[in-house]
């Protein structure tokens, strides 16, 4: 008969994501995760086959937190749109590290393809359709992932801006007035105002 097994998918996950939020993406490994778990590396393919059945885990477990019930029918849809992306980005500001997960496994996690129904349900009620809806449901993937790795996973403490304002003035003056300018922009104004051009831009 198997060995019962003694630890849940959901501990092995939360073993999983507390290795990324403290080593970030690069110190995910099986190891690792065997050694947050206080067991060895191949104890630890009792219960995964492999890295990638355990990033699904991980997604899973993390996204599982997010709420895919629909907003008020009685808000634009507009608005109700920016509650869904606001729901998904909250709960990824909590564990930046697992975001390029969710675009690595975004065809097989069920969280994340709840959450794209309940969006895909607000953007058919608008009268999105066809080649239209497909657009803007992947423009909307795509925009709050990518919001979330520019605030979470780019150079830390600003660096990375600090560094273009301080580019010469002669060979790229828009850069380095923009980086300048960005200095001043918070990410929920960034998050925010992108949002809204891009929400603009899609009912066009």
């Amino acid at each position: 008969m198997p060995r019962p097994r003694s630890l849940s998918h959901d501990q092995l996950a939360a073993a999983a994501l507390a290795v990324l939020d403290r080593d970030g993406l690069a110190g995910l490994s099986m190891r690792a995760v065997a050694k947050e778990l206080g067991m060895s590396t191949m104890a630890l393919y009792r219960y995964v086959r492999d890295r990638d059945e355990l990033e699904l885990l991980v997604v899973e477990f993390a996204l599982g937190a997010v709420d895919t019930g629909a907003p008020p029918e009685d808000l634009p849809w507009r608005e109700r749109i920016e509650i869904l992306m606001r729901r998904m980005r909250d709960t990824l500001s909590a564990h930046p590290s697992v975001v390029p997960l969710t675009m690595t496994h975004r065809h097989h996690s069920r969280a994340l393809l709840r959450w794209s129904e309940t969006v895909l349900a607000v953007l058919t009620g608008a009268g999105f359709d066809g080649e239209r809806r497909v657009v803007a449901l992947r423009s909307l993937i795509a925009y709050v992932n990518g919001a979330l790795q520019l605030e979470h996973l780019g150079a830390l403490s600003g660096a990375g801006t600090t560094a273009i304002s301080a580019l010469s003035p002669d060979e790229f003056p828009l850069m380095a007035a923009t980086a300048r300018s960005a200095r001043r922009v918070d990410p929920e104004r960034e998050f925010s105002g992108g949002l809204t051009v891009l929400l603009r831009g899609l009912d066009d």
